[in-house]
């Protein structure tokens, strides 16, 4: 009788298609979410609050329009 083994990556691999979905996705929202707030924290601790609020402002409108280099531009100025 021939023993069929898997390999520890197969049992990871196949172990990383049962996740839950929606898990997946609460958990990484969670994750950027207090990033986020973390970060808003630090602009307004280093900033004065008239940059802060427009820094906040680009941040929040490169995250809607997905578009990265919008909050990048806004920081080497």
């Amino acid at each position: 009788m021939e023993r069929k083994t898997k390999s520890l990556l197969e049992e990871l691999e196949a172990l990383g298609n049962n996740r839950d979905t929606k898990h997946i996705i609460e958990s990484r929202a969670h994750n950027i979410i207090t990033s986020a707030i973390n970060l808003v924290e630090m602009i307004n601790k280093h900033y004065d609050p008239e940059k802060a609020a427009i820094l906040e402002k680009k941040l929040l409108s490169a995250i809607k329009s997905k578009d990265q280099e919008r909050f990048t531009k806004s920081i080497r100025k």
